[in-house]
């Protein structure tokens, strides 16, 4: 299999779909509900296997309900490939998941691969399906002095809007507040 020159729509579709999979990311990560929701189509479908499947609205608010369980997330965008035909593509996204108990006492790591549909609407491309397929797990004890020693006095990351994030980038535009659907 070969590659050609991308046209410049494709250039600017796959910028846009980058865009995209790594704001889910950041939106899980800062329980940023309001954005994780404006990034799906109305009539989109989020599906986990037997955990999760519907609308993009039943998914908010199941994924809120499912990060409460965490006391930190971090989903990182590790290979991300996208075929673009018009108005719609197709990725096929790699990732790399964190997740620290409530507790602090245990840290579940996962690789996983979400399957996306994407369509552009309106000139913005937003999700229109996804399917996670999980590829790999690693669940271990945690380690408070790891994270103390590597961290170099630098502050901690917060699950929400109080994370240094909302203070420091102000040209995101982002609202902590949760709309009303």
């Amino acid at each position: 299999m070969g590659f050609t020159h991308p046209t410049s729509h494709e250039i600017a579709a796959r910028d846009c779909l980058q865009r995209l999979v790594n704001s889910y990311s950041r939106a899980c990560d800062r329980r940023d509900f309001a954005l994780l929701r404006s990034l799906y189509h109305d009539d989109a479908i989020e599906e986990h296997g037997d955990m999760f499947t519907g609308s993009a609205d039943e998914y908010v608010e199941w994924v809120e309900t499912a990060l409460s369980n965490w006391s930190a997330t971090a989903h990182y965008v590790a290979n991300a490939l996208f075929e673009v035909r018009g108005d719609r593509a197709e990725g096929e996204i790699y990732k790399i998941n964190y997740h620290r108990t409530l507790d602090g006492a245990e840290e579940i790591v996962t690789g996983s691969r979400s399957l996306d549909g994407y369509e552009r609407r309106g000139g913005e491309w937003r999700f229109l399906r996804r399917t996670v397929t999980l590829d790999w797990a690693e669940q271990r004890p945690a380690n408070d002095r790891t994270i103390e020693n590597f961290a170099a006095a630098s502050p901690p990351g917060e699950a929400g809007p109080e994370d240094l994030s909302y203070t420091k980038l102000t040209l995101f535009g982002r609202t902590p507040i949760r709309p009303t659907f």
